[in-house]
């Protein structure tokens, strides 16, 4: 079989030896009369296949960034190990998806210069095994963490356009190849079968765009205001969570609410903590050794005051954004106490911020008296009751007669015979689609989603009409002025037209021209 034009020896060599992991020049090759095999196909279509199913592990890795520090948190209750796990996934899968795709790279090229397919055992058993750990990351994704699947769902309404058009033009430029193939090729039942699948996936990416919706698909003069920022402890991103320092640093960022955890400590004072253990943010391991696996209900206020509630930001650094803190916030931080609620209450009335908190652990024994204590701390603290919004659902009426003042926000939808309407509700962002989303605002219900920290996500909620968002990274949303993408109808359909047109005529053209 001679070279096609533009294939020279050499490089058909480059290529077949790392693909076959052995040093063949093509000239030995051809004088062995080496050919690709129904076998050798097989191993394409599987080499196919587990690059397609990478690449939809990488999709889902990058999609899931958003709520990894929820899974560094478990993974620290669980063993006391901090770790950042994000670059452990993104590092491995890195390595998986360029595997993957070199081999497939190499086999295309081999097949557009007229060589073998001879895929070496070894690449062989690596592809098995990288579709084998592909496989249980989506099974432990299934088994731990269900809800990212409807994340997965909703960021395709952030990247469905174009992931239309990437995969148009990945499919377009496999015309070449796959001309090439039905050109060489002496099996005709072989040539229609692949003919037929491509042109079926090419007809249904082509009308892909019929399924594709998203709310940032609309006029530029529909779009809702930019949702209010709630920080999520604060400014995690920028101080050690749940600290005086973490609700400054949120004021800075604009946000309008301060978003905490409160718990109430064995002589009384409500203080903030969100963990139920006070190992991961303060140094209780070192003051309080035989304690430390106590309850923080289990020590009284003096105890706590004791503790160190900021050094543990600067050695384990919960996001990446630490390193880049400059000395005096660094030198604020190790000096971080654990605020009681009175204190927070005080410094968001300063600020002029609401202060939004749930009431935990809500199984305690005594808590209708952390109830009673929660309410004298904000009654006595003088806020203007209207910036405390009351998350907790336990003896909520007992909350609503004593300070009728206090906002009520709800952790659920409205059911359909509600009582009294309500105002408030605060959801995480994967319980509510869009659609809901603008019924609600309808409705003159206020609505927020939470955890958000990708522009991303922010985006998509944003076109929706959200409220506000509860959110670690303040700092990155406080800049955006403006939703990722937003694209008139129009303007979609018109890319839509021109991108299918464009790859039907590029597809005739790899036919005519290979033939």
């Amino acid at each position: 079989m001679a070279d096609p034009p533009g294939c020279c020896s050499t490089c058909a060599t480059c290529l077949l030896c790392p693909y076959s992991c052995q040093w063949i020049t093509a000239k030995e090759e051809k004088r062995k009369g080496l050919r690709t095999t129904k076998t050798d196909c097989s191993w394409f279509f599987m080499l196919f296949f587990v690059f397609l199913f990478t690449l939809v592990w990488l999709y889902f890795a990058i999609i899931i960034l958003n709520d990894f520090h929820n899974f560094n948190e478990f993974i620290f209750k669980q063993r006391k190990l901090w770790l950042d796990w994000s670059l452990v996934l993104l590092i491995a899968t890195a390595v998986l998806i360029s595997y993957s795709s070199a081999l497939l790279v190499l086999a295309l090229c081999l097949q557009l210069c007229g060589q073998p397919l001879k895929l070496h055992w070894v690449h062989k058993m690596l592809l098995i095994l990288t579709a084998l750990v592909v496989a249980a990351a989506f099974i432990g994704l299934e088994i731990k963490w269900a809800e990212e699947w409807r994340s997965a769902l909703i960021s395709l309404q952030a990247t469905g356009p174009f992931l239309h058009m990437g995969a148009v033009g990945g499919m377009t430029i496999l015309a070449f190849p796959l001309a090439s193939f039905v050109y060489r090729t002496c099996s005709t039942g072989l040539k229609v079968f692949l003919l037929l699948v491509y042109c079926a996936a090419m007809i249904a990416l082509y009308l892909a765009p019929l399924g594709i919706t998203s709310p940032c698909i609309m006029e530029e003069n529909q779009l809702p205001p930019k949702p209010a920022l709630v920080g999520h402890r604060g400014a995690p991103m920028l101080a050690p969570e749940n600290t005086l320092m973490s609700l400054q640093k949120a004021v800075d960022c604009d946000v309008q609410v301060f978003e905490t955890d409160v718990m109430v400590s064995a002589d009384g004072v409500p203080f903030l903590m969100h963990d139920e253990e006070l190992t991961r943010t303060t140094n209780v391991q070192a003051v309080f050794p035989e304690r430390a696996a106590l309850n923080s209900t289990a020590f009284n206020w003096t105890d706590l005051q004791q503790l160190d509630a900021g050094s543990w930001f600067l050695e384990r650094r919960p996001f990446p954004t630490v390193q880049s803190l400059s000395a005096a916030d660094r030198n604020q931080a190790a000096q971080q106490r654990i605020p009681s609620l009175g204190q927070a209450l005080q410094a968001a009335k300063q600020s002029n911020i609401s202060i939004m908190f749930d009431l935990r652990p809500e199984n305690h024994s005594d808590y209708q008296n952390f109830v009673n204590v929660t309410l004298e701390a904000i009654l006595q603290s003088g806020i203007p009751l209207q910036q405390v919004l009351w998350l907790p659902d336990g003896f909520r009426e007992q909350v609503k007669q004593q300070a009728p003042g206090v906002q009520q926000v709800y952790g659920r939808k409205r059911l359909q015979n509600e009582k009294e309407p309500l105002l408030h509700v605060n959801l995480p962002y994967q319980d509510m689609s869009s659609e809901e989303i603008r019924q609600y605002r309808q409705d003159n219900i206020s609505v927020n989603l939470y955890v958000v920290n990708k522009p991303w996500l922010f985006s998509v909620l944003w076109c929706s009409g959200v409220s506000s968002v509860t959110t670690n990274a303040c700092q990155v949303l406080k800049e955006m002025k403006h939703p990722i993408w937003l694209l008139p109808s129009s303007t979609y359909l018109m890319m839509w037209i021109v991108v299918d047109c464009f790859s039907f005529l590029v597809i005739l053209w790899a036919f005519g021209l290979l033939k």
